[in-house]
């Protein structure tokens, strides 16, 4: 039998984030083998004028919880929508929830974070440090907590080029970062963010790296475990093959390829592309959160969950076989022939943009103009362009990510919790997984724009 699965019997669980990509499959897999689980809380708030309620209906009628409501019929009776904001300092959350939430919780899975590269620093700071401070707060509040997981990224340190299961200091304390968002002005944040975060990219990886530290000063007596994964990529089994629902990391570049929209772009061919599944991040994050209640660290472990040190697969053979597969099954409704070319040089890089890319969207912008029908080609492009020059930093670079605690996690394991939850050790054995074309599901028409 399954330690793992039966450990999360009975357990009240409360997971933030639950409506984002790797909080609906953690969900599913809990369901799915813990059916006798006794509730998830999951802080949500009303959006697009949709209730907590109504969205959690909308996320129970998606393709990827079709399995669970056969072996957990009663599975809308199990989620319990808790309405909260991230973006307030105390959460926004009513007193009687909170005293429910204070009483009952027994795993605290932390998946919620904004993950846009573009973000404020302002934002980015309430929402991956400051909630993290005040979930960890509530965690210490909690006489039944017996884990608390917190999912960051393992581009948290990309500044480094070998990164150890470790929290590493940031020049910063993350306090003073708080504090200091509470009065300056958006001019000021905005002058000093490039100084703030350094030599990382971009305000996301800066401020999950003090999400981390804000953990690892506020464990005090709580068993704490910290996920690191890459970049987290569709199912590559469970509940099925392929199933996604955002334009994030690589996906976004599948759709943009298959549509023809994108042909060029600069990238190192031979870069590690370390994509990992969603539904393998899911499996570490379960047997983590098992392990530390079970066995309580005496310190707050780190695990990396990473494909690049066991099953590398570079940009260049991904893009090979991406067009491979697009030429196979093709995307409706593609604005011209895909095709794919990676440049190194930021010239080549500016001159195909306005070549292959700019200039095909003005034409396509001026015919719709003469068919008396509003153009919308080049801002699409625009905003794709943007998008793809964000990800730069991580196309081309390759990084080398120690694995022992996620090894000497999967020698605890049964042989039955192996065959369960398959863990990153376990890619030798999906050797063409980072180079697969996803099946894109359940994402709304809005995000894939038609010519």
């Amino acid at each position: 039998m399954s330690m793992i699965a039966a450990f999360y019997g009975g357990k009240s669980i409360l997971i933030t984030g639950a409506t984002g990509f790797m909080g609906k499959v953690l969900m599913e897999k809990l369901f799915r083998t813990s059916p006798n689980l006794k509730v998830i809380y999951i802080l949500v708030r009303s959006k697009a004028n949709q209730t907590p309620q109504q969205r959690v209906f909308q996320i129970l009628n998606s393709k990827l919880f079709e399995k669970v409501k056969e072996v957990c019929p009663d599975v809308h009776k199990k989620i319990r929508p808790i309405y909260a904001d991230l973006n307030q300092n105390d959460l926004a959350i009513c007193k009687e929830d909170m005293q429910e939430l204070l009483s009952c919780t027994n795993i605290v899975f932390h998946c919620a974070a904004t993950v846009r590269f573009d973000d404020s620093l302002r934002h980015a700071v309430q929402l991956n440090v400051t909630a993290t401070q005040q979930l960890l707060l509530m965690a210490s509040q909690m006489p039944k907590l017996e884990a608390f997981i917190h999912i960051s990224t393992a581009f948290s340190n990309c500044n480094l080029k070998h990164i150890d299961e470790v929290i590493y200091p940031c020049p910063v304390e993350p306090k003073k970062i708080i504090d200091s968002m509470e009065w300056l002005d958006d001019a000021i944040i905005d002058e000093i963010t490039p100084k703030l975060i350094g030599n990382r990219p971009n305000t996301y990886t800066y401020t999950k790296a003090l999400g981390e530290m804000v953990v690892q000063q506020q464990s005090r007596n709580l068993n704490i475990a910290i996920i690191r994964p890459s970049i987290v990529g569709a199912t590559w089994q469970e509940p099925f093959p392929g199933w996604v629902d955002n334009l994030n990391g690589p996906n976004g570049i599948i759709i943009a390829t298959g549509k023809g929209f994108l042909r060029c772009m600069k990238a190192t061919p031979m870069a590690v592309a370390d994509v990992i599944p969603v539904d393998t991040v899911v499996n570490l994050t379960l047997a983590v959160g098992w392990y530390t209640a079970v066995h309580r660290p005496k310190s707050t472990l780190v695990y990396h969950c990473t494909s690049g040190n066991l099953n590398p697969c570079n940009w260049g053979k991904m893009g090979f076989q991406m067009l491979a597969a697009i030429e196979k099954i093709p995307f409706e409704g593609a604005f011209r022939r895909p095709n794919a070319e990676f440049t190194s040089n930021s010239i080549t890089t500016q001159y195909w943009n306005a070549v292959t890319h700019r200039a095909p969207a003005i034409i396509y912008d001026f015919y719709l103009r003469l068919t008396g029908r509003k153009p919308r080609m080049t801002k699409h492009m625009n905003r794709l362009l943007k998008t793809i020059s964000m990800l730069e930093y991580f196309i081309n670079g390759s990084w080398e990510w120690s694995t022992y605690n996620t090894e000497m996690l999967m020698s605890e394991l049964s042989p039955e919790d192996q065959r369960l939850h398959f863990l990153p050790s376990h890619l030798f054995k999906a050797n063409t997984y980072v180079c697969a074309f996803y099946l894109i599901q359940d994402l709304p028409p809005s995000m894939l724009p038609s010519p």
